[in-house]
């Protein structure tokens, strides 16, 4: 029988114990976190950014990186879209990543945001963008044991073709609301297109067949009629700053090579793009994210997911193309799981 003298010296041992428990937790997240700001670069700090020159047929050229966090097993490197873009609608990755614990790397590829524009369209290619991105993992010493690589729309483009080249180098690969054929990109357009006011259809063809894309009329058009529906699902006057940023300052000339003018036929250098077939050859852990509301085909994105050897398909059913912030929750807690899920398989 327990008496009441021997309860005391008990409940205060397992306060003890408690209270040790609980100092023990926070000791080791202190640990952790202070383990993932340690900036461990040498030389004058600079708040995780790091300039690298890269060497094009056109001569050297300086692009702009910038690292937050520090783990030595889980490095994101991030591919925005555009073409064009920067890295700055990213930012709401801030509000994510670090509490995992998860490191992840800023870029504006060549022409782009914070590094050289040499104002040269010849520039503007395909396979140069992907030995940029080689030379960038080199100078970052980004390696099969630590480097995801995520590529949103324009970017994914960039990730899948890095994969089929190089996926040596990377321990996971992110396709983020991107199509892999811009022909069968070309053809949903035309899917979203039957979906606007026929009134409006009329108008904004007229002025494709035109060829007047400076006309006002047109983004004035395509800002309610098919930007707030399908790109982002907001209101223009609520667009989040950080992706309100980064597309005014789009790189235009890069865009234009690229995609071409028009938002419902690509008839720049991507028009015949198509690697639907070679997608069994990407062998490395790959997550495919698709929205209800994209300007890309989600069935076509989960069917990406079914082609690479080592696939997983995320559906955002509230978002659209920037469903990093219309679909915020599934999208990052999707994104966080295949990383942490693929780090604990791989180590």
């Amino acid at each position: 029988m327990i008496t009441y003298k021997r309860i005391i010296p008990l409940l205060f041992t397992a306060l003890f114990l408690t209270a040790c428990n609980k100092e023990s937790q926070l000791q080791k997240e202190s640990s952790s976190e202070k383990n993932y700001l340690k900036d461990n670069s040498k030389g004058i700090k600079t708040g995780g950014v790091k300039v690298v020159e890269i060497t094009t047929p056109k001569g050297k050229f300086n692009v702009w990186t910038k690292t937050i966090g520090n783990n030595p097993k889980i490095k994101v490197l991030l591919l925005n879209g555009g073409p064009g873009a920067t890295h700055e609608y990213f930012e709401c990755m801030e509000s994510f990543l670090p509490q995992e614990g998860i490191e992840f790397i800023y870029y504006d590829q060549l022409g782009t945001g914070n590094s050289d524009n040499p104002n040269d369209p010849a520039l503007w290619d395909l396979p140069r963008f992907v030995e940029e991105i080689e030379q960038v993992r080199q100078a970052l010493n980004l390696n099969k044991d630590n480097f995801y690589l995520l590529g949103h729309s324009w970017g994914g483009i960039l990730a899948a073709e890095y994969a089929l080249k190089y996926q040596q180098n990377i321990k996971g690969l992110i396709i983020s609301n991107m199509m892999m054929s811009a022909i069968d990109y070309s053809k949903y357009s035309d899917v979203l297109a039957k979906e606007m006011d026929p009134e409006v259809l009329v108008q904004l063809r007229e002025i494709e067949k035109n060829k007047d894309y400076k006309n006002p009329k047109y983004m004035e058009l395509l800002i309610p009629n098919f930007y707030a529906k399908h790109i982002i699902k907001m209101d223009i006057s609520s667009w989040p700053e950080p992706l309100s940023r980064s597309f005014g300052k789009i790189n235009e000339s890069l865009y234009v090579t690229m995609q071409g003018p028009s938002e419902f036929d690509i008839s720049g250098k991507l028009e015949k793009w198509d690697i639907k077939n070679q997608l069994s050859k990407i062998t490395v852990p790959t997550l495919s994210i698709g929205a209800k509301y994209d300007t890309m085909d989600p069935k076509h994105m989960e069917w990406i997911s079914t082609q690479v050897k080592n696939g997983t398909y995320l559906y955002c059913d509230k978002g659209s193309h920037m469903s990093m912030y219309d679909d915020q929750e599934t999208y990052m807690k999707g994104l966080i799981k295949f990383i942490k899920d693929t780090d604990s398989k791989l180590n």
